[in-house]
């Protein structure tokens, strides 16, 4: 874990409570393959349509923090970064959509695999449902773990890796910068009761869950049995 995103006494405990989660991500087929330049076309074209369909859900939750958040400062922030996940991280799918000949209708016509739909349909009733606090628990793996593994990947991937575009996004200074105040404002939430850091801390673990899924679904072709 890079010591400058782990400053905070609740994003500590869940970072270590979480250690293990990550590694296992970090040396997913997915990621060990993708760092190395491996990975197939064909995974890689799984993986970033059905991310464009997440991104579409995570801008939301986004937008339900935002109008959930306590502080003018917060709203701004969350609002921000569903523009982010819905504007600029689309652009990064678009070059990949344009690489691989998928058109807007293709898009439209390819269902969410049931990881990403499990991890969409979870995220939104969470940013509905539960308090801000929560949410924020909530939406915090997606940040964190995404800016180490792409800090992981770039210290090891090549000048010619195919998938350069995305590793340098999300080991890139800006999305760094995002993943700090992401958890400079759950750890400011977190102060709070014990049973409410409970919760965060669970709706932590299961969105960490999630990513592992929704990785391991796309390298696995795992799609609907009906």
């Amino acid at each position: 874990m890079a010591e400058d995103l782990s400053a905070g006494r609740f994003s500590q405990e869940a970072w270590a409570r979480n250690l293990a989660a990550y590694e296992a991500i970090r040396t997913m087929p997915f990621n060990a393959e993708l760092a190395d330049g491996s990975l197939s076309a064909e995974r890689f074209r799984r993986y970033i349509v059905q991310d464009a369909h997440y991104l579409i859900g995570f801008g939301r939750a986004l937008a339900l923090a935002a109008a959930k958040a306590p502080h003018p400062d917060r709203i701004v922030q969350f609002a921000r970064g569903a523009e982010t996940a819905i504007v600029v991280e689309r652009a990064l799918h678009g070059g990949f959509f344009q690489e691989y000949g998928i058109d807007a209708g293709t898009f439209a016509a390819t269902p969410l695999s049931p990881a990403c739909d499990h991890y969409v349909a979870w995220l939104i009733a969470t940013a509905y449902a539960e308090p801000y606090e929560v949410v924020l628990g909530a939406l915090l793996p997606c940040f964190w773990i995404y800016a180490e593994v792409g800090r992981d990947i770039f210290a090891r991937a090549k000048p010619d890796n195919p998938y350069r575009a995305w590793i340098d996004t999300y080991a890139g200074e800006e999305f760094g910068a995002a993943v700090a105040a992401m958890i400079a404002a759950t750890d400011e939430a977190a102060d709070a009761s014990p049973a409410l850091r409970a919760r965060m801390h669970a709706a932590y673990t299961h969105a960490t869950r999630l990513e592992f899924g929704f990785w391991d679904s796309a390298y696995r072709d795992l799609t609907w049995a009906l």
